[in-house]
């Protein structure tokens, strides 16, 4: 594995920006693994995610914090896909300085969150569990090099 350079970290970022959602796979109890669909942030190369506080998925990471996640922007044909996979771990945020400075990016990626959450403005919200995710590997996917080109990346976040 290679070490990202500027270009492929821009490669990342762009992809990053390009996506609200990331299909997110936790490892359940009996060891399946179980993948959802979440809506994220990033702060460089760490995702954060708002999740349910008594969810599977937190359950999950409170068992075995290995998870591994793809993303992939809308694309007009195969020869334009990208996309990013990446394996790390995830724990819940438990730090209020963390929570928020995560609390703010969700605010600002997601301004409707201001109306979902009513009169709890401020951050942990009721009820709910900011999740972090630092990616030890990640795997950029780029048709536009050809098809089904892939390039793997150890990380050192």
């Amino acid at each position: 594995m290679m070490p990202l350079d500027p270009s492929h970290r821009q490669f990342i970022f762009d992809v990053l920006a390009a996506t609200q959602d990331m299909a997110l796979a936790t490892v359940r109890p009996d060891g399946y693994p179980q993948t959802t669909v979440v809506s994220y942030v990033h702060d460089g190369l760490t995702l954060y995610s708002c999740i349910g506080l008594n969810s599977q998925k937190a359950h999950n990471i409170r068992q075995h914090d290995k998870v591994s996640l793809a993303i992939t922007p809308a694309y007009q044909d195969w020869q334009h896909i990208r996309g990013l996979s990446m394996a790390g771990t995830a724990a819940l945020v438990d730090n209020a300085d963390e929570t928020e400075q995560v609390a703010d990016l969700m605010l600002f990626r997601f301004p409707q969150l201001r109306d979902a959450m009513g009169a709890a403005t401020a951050a942990p919200w009721p009820g709910l569990v900011f999740l972090r995710i630092r990616p030890s590997v990640i795997s950029l996917l780029n048709y536009e090099l050809g098809f089904g080109h892939t390039e793997l990346f150890e990380v050192g976040v």
